[in-house]
């Protein structure tokens, strides 16, 4: 996997930030987790990838659907077996939606996004947490601007990242001292999310989105941090997003 360029940090005192290491990406085959992977490997780490497709980079990963949450956990214990064991971070990528209103979105379709959304983030999270305690790592969770803020047609996501939210904030407390956590709310991006929805649910042609590795490179500011500093909460979005605040 290769990067356009390779990002830096340092501590107002000099001294470059904890090494990244082995960090686990979920949905790392495209998007923000593709940009993530890229700016890891170009950090000096090792990504890790779950997906339900193969990365185009060659990066160590394991295909999985996170909506199936026993699978989540077992690809986590497979996937970190052959990176030898060892896992420094968790930055949970991965997300999909299903757009109208409550009544015209299919059970399933609303269902399957709580599960790959918000459950599958926890699965993966509480496969990865004996790892992460070992290695005093650090997670990253993945909301939106709409886990703060709830617009109509969108109960699904809303419900999946307001979730998301109350889970990091939980999880941050009860892993203190232990795990550092961080919650990523990012606004829209330049990816392919958008793709599959009717044109009434894209963006509109003037809509100004940030690019994934601007939003990326602040995930692996995140993970750098040194043991006992936190960045407990992060909003990353272009200047005029609708969404914030």
């Amino acid at each position: 996997m290769t990067a356009t360029t390779q990002t830096s940090f340092y501590r107002a005192d000099g001294v470059t930030p904890t090494r990244l290491g082995t960090i686990l990406i979920t949905g790392g085959a495209s998007g923000l987790g593709a940009a993530t992977a890229a700016a890891v490997q170009a950090a000096g780490g090792t990504p890790l990838v779950l997906d339900r497709v193969q990365p185009s980079e060659s990066v160590a990963y394991q295909q999985v659907d996170l909506a199936d949450t026993g699978a989540a956990a077992a690809a986590v214990d497979a996937v970190v077996k052959v990176s030898g064991g060892r896992l420094d971070g968790v930055f949970t990528a991965a997300g999909i939606d299903a757009c109208g209103r409550l009544d015209e979105v299919a059970a399933e379709d609303w269902e399957r996004v709580i599960r790959v959304n918000l459950l599958g983030t926890a699965a993966v999270v509480r496969a990865a947490l004996p790892y992460l305690r070992r290695s005093h790592g650090r997670v990253v969770t993945c909301a939106s601007t709409l886990g703060i803020k709830a617009v109509s047609d969108a109960t699904a996501y809303c419900a999946s990242k307001f979730g998301v939210v109350g889970f990091t904030r939980a999880l941050a407390a009860e892993t203190a001292g232990e795990v550092g956590v961080t919650l990523l709310i990012p606004g829209g991006m330049h990816t392919h999310f958008f793709d599959n929805r009717t044109e009434q649910y894209k963006p509109p042609p003037d809509a100004v989105l940030n690019a994934p590795e601007d939003v990326a490179a602040t995930v692996v500011f995140a993970l750098s941090q040194p043991p006992g500093c936190e960045l407990r909460e992060l909003v990353v979005c272009s200047s005029t997003e609708s969404s914030w605040p």
